[in-house]
């Protein structure tokens, strides 16, 4: 079954847990690495999640997925919290974070550079915008291969 196959019907299928315990997802996702294939939930509330909420989705989604069995192979499930260093993919996620430092990873150079960090803005006509020391950076969508929160000490 086709990754992102996998990973819409996971999504439908976990949304009515997460909405029972109101946790807002946040990604998912379905990839190999060296010889096991994983499925990671990422998931969020206000206040940030707890070890116990992880475990709560893991196991009514563990029950779920045995039920229905979408995935034809062994997988290990895992379910956490997106991280202080969290990615930003929804409209959603670039409204709420409006203001927020940015790192911004690109996927070929621009002016000799492939990550920028900067205050994000967000988008406008299809470009992704950024303050950074004053100065205002545009990217395109195509340009961008990923949006973090910066994590700053």
């Amino acid at each position: 079954m086709p990754k992102i196959k996998v990973e819409q019907l996971v999504e439908e299928m976990a949304q009515p847990i997460l909405k029972q315990h109101n946790f807002e997802l946040v990604d998912i996702e379905y990839k190999k690495e060296g010889n096991h294939w994983y499925l990671r939930i990422y998931i969020d509330k206000p206040g940030g999640v707890t070890i116990d909420d992880c475990q709560t989705v893991s196991e009514q989604i563990s029950g779920l997925l045995d039920k229905r069995d979408p995935i034809p192979h062994s997988y290990f499930l895992e379910v956490s919290s997106p991280g202080l260093d969290r990615i930003l993919k929804k409209d959603t996620d670039f409204e709420r974070y409006k203001g927020s430092k940015v790192d911004v990873s690109l996927y070929k150079s621009k002016d000799g550079r492939k990550k920028f960090t900067g205050e994000l803005l967000g988008w406008k006509d299809d470009q992704l915008l950024i303050r950074d020391k004053g100065k205002i950076l545009s990217f395109s969508r195509a340009e961008v291969a990923a949006v973090r929160l910066a994590v700053e000490f």
